[in-house]
């Protein structure tokens, strides 16, 4: 398969000459740029660009994205028949989603096992974390029966027992199955992996960014190549700008100990006990990572602090000096705080610019409906600068790929200086620079305690040196999974 003389204006896309060989299996690295998820869609049918001209491009390829599967929750969602039934409608079952595009029974409980699906075939679509949303697309890309497999960062949401299993997975389709790998990651390249490439950022004649696919090198040059120390030095940088600009901003409410306190939390569902007998105690100065395997329960007990779980008021929650159910209301609440999900990301799903949503993260709100100050309009324009973005402060969010929306979005956490940031698996669809932006950023952040920092990630290389304490869900049994809180 061969692309040549590609360019693309729109997309700011351009590769002079890439051929992938049989037998080959190619890792595209996300250095600073979306241009790696662009190649992904264009080889599987999903991007069309008038002058790609793609020779021996094979017929079927199965395709895995953080932007395909927001897509099919999407389509859920629009599909939700809550209002006619006498039930929440949790959405298609994951037996239904992988059966639809199997060709037979024996197929289905093949995939259904080769991505540990078997014990969630009942389960809602909406229901699963991201994580266990995550295979649910695998599956489906591989009921195709591809020739070619294209993975737009595969690990993403994974915990770490599946992170393994995908690789040893990977290790044994790439004997019958081409493989091509887009991460942002420098470790998620697994060893079947032979040849590398990455999109260098040019400027043209018009002053257009244009995404340049590199000259390709084998998977021991790409382990020599100095790069990765270039970038790390890049991402420092920006980020002591963004703290900079934070420390210009900050403005932060004082409450006394505990910031929130959970007393006895427990959460359960018909079908099963979710957690129970869980005390916690969030003081001023700490900060807190939460771990454990995917649908542990990480996100609901987040969702009990937010007040976005509906069992939020049977438990004995106290947030910012009052208990929960005292005649606050959730707007009050939500304004000191700062969160950044997958779940968020879904649902800001409204026909607005970038800087509105900068805007709205002073409003808490969806979209922008009230008119900003000057003083907040200047801070978004000036956090547009700083994420390198200006030049879509007026693009449709809906325009922008998955990694600038979610940039924006954690800018629109930031934005107001919140006593309490929330991040649920931030980085998603993050590329490289940005990544590392972020992640120091968030660290600088814990050290001078300009926030109090609650944070979920799955991968080891995440953990922030500046936080100490943890939540870990471990164990699991008919009776839920066991809270354990540790400070070290």
């Amino acid at each position: 398969m061969q692309i040549k003389n590609l360019i693309d204006s729109c997309y700011g896309l351009k590769i002079d000459d890439w051929t992938m060989e049989a037998g080959q299996h190619w890792g595209i690295f996300s250095t600073y740029s979306h241009a790696g998820s662009l190649l992904g869609r264009l080889l599987a049918g999903d991007l069309k660009l008038e002058d790609a001209v793609i020779e021996g491009r094979l017929k079927k390829v199965g395709w895995v994205s953080l932007y395909l599967q927001q897509q099919l929750l999407e389509k859920e969602l629009a599909d939700d028949d809550t209002d006619f039934m006498d039930r929440l409608d949790y959405g298609s079952s994951v037996e239904s989603l992988v059966s639809e595009v199997c060709s037979n029974s024996e197929q289905l409980e093949s995939l259904l096992a080769l991505t540990d699906l078997v014990h969630l075939r009942q389960r809602g679509f909406r229901q699963l974390s991201t994580g266990e949303t995550r295979r649910v697309m695998l599956a489906r890309a591989l009921a195709i029966e591809p020739e070619l497999l294209v993975l737009d960062e595969p690990y993403a949401g994974l915990d770490i027992s599946h992170q393994q299993q995908l690789s040893q997975l990977l290790q044994t389709l790439s004997t019958s199955i081409q493989l091509l790998i887009i991460t942002s990651r420098e470790d998620e390249l697994p060893d079947c992996i032979t040849h590398v490439a990455m999109f260098n950022v040019e400027v043209d004649n018009a002053s257009n960014i244009i995404h340049r696919l590199s000259d390709p090198m084998t998977i021991s040059e790409w382990h020599e190549h100095p790069v990765m120390a270039q970038l790390n030095a890049l991402s420092q940088q920006r980020s002591q700008q963004v703290l900079e600009l934070i420390k210009q901003q900050r403005y932060q409410a004082k409450y006394p100990d505990p910031l929130v306190e959970l007393k006895n939390g427990k959460v359960e569902y018909t079908d099963g006990l979710i957690f129970k007998e869980v005390n916690w105690r969030i003081n001023n100065g700490e900060h807190w990572q939460v771990r454990g395997p995917n649908g542990c329960g990480k996100s609901t007990l987040l969702g009990l602090i937010l007040g976005d779980h509906p069992q939020c008021y049977s438990n004995d929650i106290t947030l910012f000096g009052k208990p929960r159910g005292s005649g606050e209301t959730i707007w009050q609440v939500k304004e000191q705080i700062g969160i950044v999900s997958s779940a968020l990301h879904l649902q800001y799903r409204v026909n607005c610019s970038a800087i509105e949503v900068l805007l709205s993260g002073f409003f808490d709100s969806i979209g922008l409906y009230q008119k900003p100050s000057k003083k907040q309009m200047d801070s978004a324009k000036d956090w547009l600068a700083i994420l390198h973005m200006s030049q879509f402060e007026r693009t449709s969010f809906k325009q922008l790929d998955y990694g600038q929306q979610r940039l924006l979005l954690i800018g629109r956490a930031l934005i107001k200086q919140p006593v309490l940031l929330i991040l649920d698996e931030p980085y998603q669809g993050l590329d490289f620079i940005n990544r590392k932006l972020v992640m120091n950023t968030l660290n600088m952040i814990a050290e001078e305690n300009l926030s109090q920092i609650l944070y979920v990630s799955h991968h080891s290389d995440d953990a922030l040196p500046a936080i100490r304490n943890y939540v870990d869900f471990v164990g699991s049994s008919d009776m839920g999974y066991q809270v354990e809180i540790k400070t070290l």
